[in-house]
């Protein structure tokens, strides 16, 4: 079968020839790989600036993250998942490190030790392949009417995530301790930052759940982005053509800021305007660039004097993408045609690092040319 594959050593990635895989034990599930999604990590792998650590002895990673599968063969001792069930894999496998209380509990993305593996990232192979092999328990069962934007749900679980965690800083507040989720989120105000793939279903749970959102990106409308994130209710504004300062007069007091670009010094200015008691939630990862000025003291004061909260979240774990396939079935509900608006082209294995560096999209898949 074929497989996209990245040597690091030789700077190069390609797609290959591998051995179909086989079940290795009696809770492992065989998929035939329907889509695999490509995002900013994937670009980094291709230019070899982050990610691409094959597994320990090999010289080569199997890529592939954001992924949807076909059931194909179950082991005799599965029991969620039966043939022709569709299925979505997660990405991060916990340490060996006895002490790394995160991993022995079952929620490696909070690991400790940072010996964790990642498929298609770090020590593990990924799914962009014909078909993949993986234990029971780290596949999430997918409803068919998902079948074409299922592959969705990885970048989702980081809002996923992100909004859990809100959720538990806004509860340390005495007067809001024993509220309900819909009580904390009513009437939020937040802004999201990027309109890729992440900054829209960001946006999308963030109105489903209430909020009032403004999207700053940076391309000027008409865009694609613009409309989608207009048809969701929320507002649009382009850093080309308005400030953020005026990103803050029009969301008044900012109870949320969700980054989703990985450029740190718009992250930071943004930081400025945040709202008393608001959480800011960092979700990019920068690359090695130059240094970039930050206003460091206005920052340090507004967190201190305004009761402010920043955070990081990375990958995620079952709860989040459980939650994440909820809330698509909810959003294909809510907005008919939206999620599939999102997937701008469906490419296959040789687009892998073309896709993967190109602009012109908000989600391109690849589907191996075995998929049905």
């Amino acid at each position: 079968m074929q497989a996209v594959a990245v040597w690091p050593e030789r700077r190069s990635v390609d797609v290959v020839e591998v051995a179909a895989p086989a079940l290795g034990s009696p809770l492992e599930v065989r998929l035939r790989m329907l889509a695999v999604g490509v995002c900013g990590t994937d670009a980094e792998i291709c230019s070899f600036s982050y990610g691409g650590t094959p597994p320990e002895g090999e010289e080569s990673l199997i890529v592939g993250h954001e992924a949807i599968g076909l059931v194909i063969e179950t082991g005799p001792e599965v029991s969620r998942l039966r043939t022709g069930d569709l299925a979505v894999p997660m990405v991060r496998r916990p340490c060996t490190v006895p002490h790394c209380s995160p991993c022995r509990s079952g929620h490696p993305d909070f690991c400790v030790t940072g010996e964790y593996t990642e498929r298609g990232i770090k020590g593990a192979h990924g799914f962009l392949a014909g078909e993949v092999v993986e234990e029971e328990r780290y596949l999430v069962a997918v409803p068919p009417p998902l079948r074409e934007v299922g592959v969705l749900t990885e970048p989702l679980t980081i809002a996923e995530k992100a909004l859990r965690q809100f959720v538990e800083v806004r509860r340390r507040f005495p007067w809001l301790s024993t509220a309900s989720e819909a009580e904390l989120l009513a009437g939020g105000s937040a802004v999201v930052l990027g309109a890729g793939a992440v900054g829209i279903l960001g946006c999308m749970l963030l109105r489903q759940r209430g909020f009032q959102v403004v999207v700053y990106s940076r391309g000027r409308k008409p865009n694609p982005s613009a409309a989608l994130v207009e048809s969701l209710g929320a507002a649009y504004v382009s850093s080309e053509e308005t400030p953020l300062v005026e990103v803050s007069r029009r969301a008044g007091a900012i109870d949320l800021v969700y980054e989703a670009t990985g450029a740190s010094k718009l992250a930071f200015d943004a930081l400025q305007y945040l709202g008393a008691n608001g959480v800011f939630v960092f979700t990019g990862v920068p690359g090695r660039k130059a240094r970039v000025e930050i206003a460091a003291d206005a920052i340090m004061r507004n967190l201190v004097l305004r009761n402010q909260t920043v955070l990081g979240t990375v990958n995620a774990g079952r709860a989040d993408y459980e939650a994440a396939i909820r809330d698509l079935e909810l959003f294909q509900a809510a907005w008919p045609g939206a999620l599939a608006a999102l997937i701008t082209g469906r490419y296959p294995m040789s687009r892998f690092c073309d896709r993967a560096r190109s602009h012109d999209k908000i989600k391109d898949v690849i589907e191996p040319a075995d998929a049905k």
